[in-house]
């Protein structure tokens, strides 16, 4: 009789040790148990994905083990979804957006886009408006073409950590977008912020 928890405690520990042969033999005697299990067919694909590019596949599993505490079902949708964003389905990547964007409105201090945009006429120029909100509130990005215009104004207006930070934040929906690449290379020429303070 497998003791399936001991199975999954020592296939994790595999996977983290980035021996995805090991640790994917181990996942699919799980499935095999249990076909219908979402969660071991999730782990089995991580393994592959893990064996291509490992720093992807060690993020996805990170995600999900930390995600599943609140809901397995909703957690193997959430990584499933990341996995087709990552693979260039642009509805995938814009919907995880509007999902961080929507949790960041809900959960911190956030404005929309396009609230900030109304700011930015009223205050005159983007680099006030932004200074205004920089330290108490953050702009919640809904969509692709409001992502890269906000970087690009953060560029233009010298505050290269939080353009980076940004970035950072995407580049893992965006990984092999031109425009991101661009992005980084723009911000290659720009000083330091001028304003940190």
């Amino acid at each position: 009789m497998i003791n399936i928890h001991k199975s999954l405690q020592k296939a994790h520990s595999f996977f983290t040790d980035c021996q995805y042969d090991k640790a994917n033999f181990i996942y699919s005697q799980l499935l095999s148990l249990d076909i219908t299990n979402e969660e071991y067919k999730l782990y089995c694909i991580l393994c592959d994905i893990g064996k291509d590019d490992e720093g992807k596949g060690q993020s996805l599993f990170d995600r999900f083990i930390i995600a599943k505490n609140d809901n397995t079902k909703d957690a193997v949708k959430y990584i499933m979804d990341m996995i087709d964003a990552y693979d260039g389905n642009n509805e995938k990547m814009m919907s995880i957006l509007k999902d961080i964007s929507a949790q960041n409105t809900q959960n911190l201090d956030a404005i929309k886009y396009e609230d900030f945009e109304t700011l930015i006429k009223q205050r005159g120029s983007f680099r006030i408006a932004f200074e205004d909100i920089m330290f108490s509130t953050k702009v919640a990005i809904t969509s692709r073409n409001e992502f890269f215009e906000f970087v690009n104004q953060l560029i233009d207006n010298n505050f290269k950590n939080i353009a980076y930070s940004y970035l950072d934040g995407f580049n893992e929906y965006f990984k092999y977008d031109q425009q991101i690449i661009e992005l980084y290379d723009k911000l290659g020429d720009k000083p330091i912020d001028i304003n940190k303070k």
